[in-house]
């Protein structure tokens, strides 16, 4: 099992170094890492993705992007690497053009077979796609980006999640060579590299990593290579904000990138105060409001009573908390279902009769936990819900700065069909959970599937969470009226991680 352990602030700056292996691949590359180590037992989250939305859940700055450009096998690649180790920013995303070739029919695939089809070519490029993927990440969204297979010319069945980018980095041969894309294009970095380096370069990788031969390779480099960078990329240097000689080996010019890239970031993001004060924000907000009608409170039977009298009672041992908080959490993921919208069904019983029922409309049902208190309640959702589907949202609070930290994320595919069951067991600023359903949001889901439950919640939460998201219905046990300064709920119960087996 991999084991997480999430290290107070950023890595530390990665140096410029020549060093960096050869790139050998037969797939597209565009890839979304969160900032992280890994050894042999462990893997080390070394930095968080602070809040990147307001106390309204409006998210208030757009990723920085960077496009290069540059000639077939100039170094764009190992370019855009090195940026990435020297920049210290956390959730980097590299964005290739690679991997937006568009799908070949018969004919096409045939000439591509005899190296005959020409790949540098705009018209081979699915630029529609390319624009709303990046700017859908531009904005902060959940994209899904193809992967196209080099070996056999077609795009494979999976495709490969990107989230949560901070910084884009997009490379291609054809960076600039369209308007929309241009538009998208923070900084332009154009990749120069003497020819005949590329077409050494490009010898090397098409023969040991794409299985073509020699005479293949240079029938195609003078038919389709050449021209098309004299013709399509070649004028387009004048449209560069850089130029960088010599590539990957250009240590300076690599060194005022990542300079000029901190600076506009700086000026990007909102003042620090109005960055670090997000949690502080939520406490001095919406007080002595009414509680909003998309709140659900659990009716507070005799029996919810003595259950939360248990769970509350600081004499209570272990096993005592963790009985009775999970006979609670189910009786509240029960009575979250109820709001789940069903139709009107016939079913025939044994005996021949019609019995007019009910049943799910439309949708499944997915379940979220937010890590780690929110797990606790993944057992009773899989009691009542058989298969379901789970995902899970780690938000760590960061010490130094007391905002909360997406640090890693696992969510099913195709959830923005869904109905998500949101899991927390306690809500106290609601810092936590407006994190979780902006993610949520992000990858398409609307508002009105989502369902925030939690075993209890204080006042400030609900109205956080109901400001910024009056379509997410919110279901609790109970709902307290205080925080402390240390945002702990008054009077509060148990710590819930403890009953995490």
């Amino acid at each position: 099992m991999t084991t997480l352990l999430i290290l107070p602030g950023h890595a530390q700056r990665c140096l410029l170094t020549p060093s960096l292996s050869p790139r050998k691949r037969t797939t597209s590359q565009s890839k979304s890492e969160p900032p992280l180590l890994r050894t042999s037992k462990r893997t080390i989250y070394t930095a968080g993705r602070p809040p990147w939305y307001n106390v309204a859940g409006t998210t208030f700055t757009e990723a920085f992007v960077i496009g290069l450009c540059g000639g077939s096998a100039s170094g764009k690649t190992t370019v855009a690497n090195k940026i990435i180790e020297a920049l210290d920013v956390p959730w980097v995303v590299l964005l290739s053009m690679d991997s937006f070739y568009k799908v070949l029919n018969k004919e096409e695939q045939e000439l591509a077979g005899k190296n005959e089809y020409n790949f540098d070519h705009p018209d081979a490029f699915d630029f529609e796609l390319l624009v709303t993927v990046l700017r859908k990440l531009k904005k902060g969204k959940s994209i899904k980006v193809p992967v196209y297979d080099f070996t056999s010319h077609s795009r494979r069945k999976d495709w490969k999640t990107v989230y949560g980018a901070n910084v884009v980095i997009f490379e291609g041969i054809l960076a600039f060579a369209n308007k929309e894309l241009l538009k998208l294009l923070d900084m332009k970095v154009f990749v120069d590299t003497d020819s005949d380096i590329r077409l050494v370069r490009r010898l090397k990788r098409d023969i040991t990593a794409r299985g073509r031969d020699i005479g293949g390779v240079i029938r195609q480099y003078n038919r389709f290579v050449k021209p098309a960078f004299e013709q399509y990329i070649e004028p387009t240097v004048p449209l560069a904000d850089i130029v960088v000689p010599r590539g990957g080996d250009n240590f300076v010019a690599l060194d005022l990138i990542v300079q000029h890239v901190h600076s506009q970031l700086e000026k990007r993001c909102p003042s620090l105060s109005t960055c670090v004060c997000l949690r502080s924000a939520l406490a001095s907000a919406h007080q002595g409001q009414p509680l909003p009608k998309t709140l659900s409170l659990m009716l507070a039977t005799p029996q919810v009573r003595g259950m939360h009298t248990i769970i509350r009672n600081k004499e209570t041992n272990r096993d005592e908390f963790i009985f009775y908080s999970k006979r609670l959490m189910r009786l509240l993921i029960e009575h979250a279902l109820s709001f789940l919208p069903l139709k009107p069904v016939l079913v025939e019983t044994p005996q021949g009769a019609l019995y007019e029922g009910k049943r799910l409309s439309g949708s499944r049902i997915t379940g979220v936990s937010i890590l780690r208190a929110g797990e606790t309640m993944e057992q009773a959702l899989t009691a009542v819900c058989k298969d379901i589907r789970l995902g899970k949202i780690l938000i760590q609070t960061n010490h130094h700065t007391g905002e909360p930290e997406l640090h890693y994320l696992r969510l099913p595919k195709e959830i923005s069909e869904d109905y998500v069951i949101l899991m927390d067991s306690t809500v106290s600023t609601g810092a936590a959970a407006l994190m979780a359903i902006r993610v949520l949001l992000d990858h398409d889901v609307p508002e009105e599937r989502i369902f925030l439950l939690s075993l209890l919640m204080a006042e400030m939460g609900v109205h956080s969470v109901a400001y910024a998201f009056p379509g997410v219905r919110i279901i609790t046990t109970a709902v307290d009226k205080e925080v402390n300064e240390q945002f702990h709920i008054i009077p509060g119960i148990g710590e819930a991680k403890q009953a995490v087996h």
